[in-house]
């Protein structure tokens, strides 16, 4: 397994830049499991209606050029927790802010791409999100869906020891009110069956959730760009729980502290040709595999493949004044292996 790349190497290396991130403050308690005591509340469209016990710290971090790796190497989905695929659209692309058209179409794109680059034969998509800051600030709408994201500019991971195999637990009933596929799945119906889903929560199959994020725009992008973190270089003891309530169930993030000794890493202006691939929980990586309970039980570790990767919107080189706004799509996938 290739060896992460520190803060201290990536300062020196000359394809590396300086960027700007958000993370907890650094004297929040650490938590692996969810306690009450920072959370946010999200309306029907997705947005955060009220906060509590949040607080942020910004830095400077040195962000290493994947594109250019160097003696480091390529970053890799199993090893690192995000990877740079070429993957062009073709000619049935649909309009990403139609919610019908993703649903129907992409979501089968993107499994089809995740079954290539992990060999896991069971890929199922159950969710997305539309970023752009000008849609955001204009309350652009879906049609047929929610209300258009702004890109997050706090580092983050999607699930928690918790929150991911409860979410998989969940994709193994008839979808809720808040669910991106209810009225697409037959009365009574679930996307994942629920034998398999006993199967890996009890350990007897590995499963995965991994993002697919796409430039949605004809220009690359250079505005709100995408920070990724090498999960060899993260530790339990630098997160924290972030829980989310909905309406019909409450989700947890993990939030990061900063640690110098984190690995940063960008894809420069990303086209709509590429994808990248985030993993957001892998029920086969150390962390998941020891419950956390050790402090030396890193994202990712040894041999084990990484657990997860923080990411994040970052501030880099300042663009261009009238550089386009970014447009991305994220869809949300389940993994399963045999």
């Amino acid at each position: 397994m290739a060896q992460p790349q520190t803060a201290a190497t990536m300062a020196s290396d000359p394809g590396t830049i300086v960027g700007a991130i958000t993370t907890v403050a650094l004297d929040t308690p650490s938590s692996l499991h969810g306690n009450g005591k920072v959370f946010t509340r999200r309306d029907r469209d997705g947005n955060d209606a009220g906060t509590e016990g949040l607080r942020d710290a910004g830095h400077e971090v040195p962000v290493c050029n994947g594109r250019q790796p160097g003696d480091a190497g390529p970053r890799t989905l199993e090893a690192h927790g995000f990877e740079l695929v070429q993957r062009p659209l073709g000619d049935d692309t649909p309009d990403f802010y139609d919610h019908r058209q993703v649903v129907e179409s992409y979501y089968d794109a993107c499994c089809d791409l995740l079954r290539e680059a992990t060999g896991a034969p069971h890929v199922f998509a159950f969710d997305h999100n539309i970023r752009s800051a000008r849609g955001k600030d204009s309350g652009q709408r879906i049609a047929g869906g929610q209300q258009v994201q702004e890109p997050i500019h706090f580092v983050h991971g999607d699930y928690t020891l918790d929150s991911a195999p409860r979410r998989l637990r969940d994709l193994a009933k008839p979808p809720s009110a808040n669910d991106t596929l209810r009225g697409y799945l037959e009365p009574g119906a679930t996307l994942l069956d629920p034998g398999m889903v006993k199967q890996a929560i009890a350990g007897e199959r590995r499963y995965a959730i991994i993002n697919v994020w796409r430039n949605i725009d004809s220009a690359p992008v250079v505005r709100n760009p995408l920070a990724l973190c090498d999960g060899q270089t993260v530790a339990p003891d630098d997160l924290v729980v972030f829980e989310i309530f909905y309406h019909d169930r409450v989700g947890e993030n993990y939030l990061s502290k900063h640690r110098d000794n984190h690995g940063w890493w960008w894809f420069p202006e990303v086209t709509r040709d590429e994808a990248i691939l985030i993993k957001q929980w892998d029920s086969a990586g150390e962390m998941a595999r020891s419950d956390g309970a050790r402090s030396d039980a890193s994202v990712g570790d040894g041999d084990a493949p990484c657990t997860f990767s923080f990411h994040s919107a970052f501030k880099g080189p300042e663009p261009a004044p009238d550089a386009p706004d970014r447009q991305s799509i994220e869809v949300r996938c389940i993994a399963i292996w045999d």
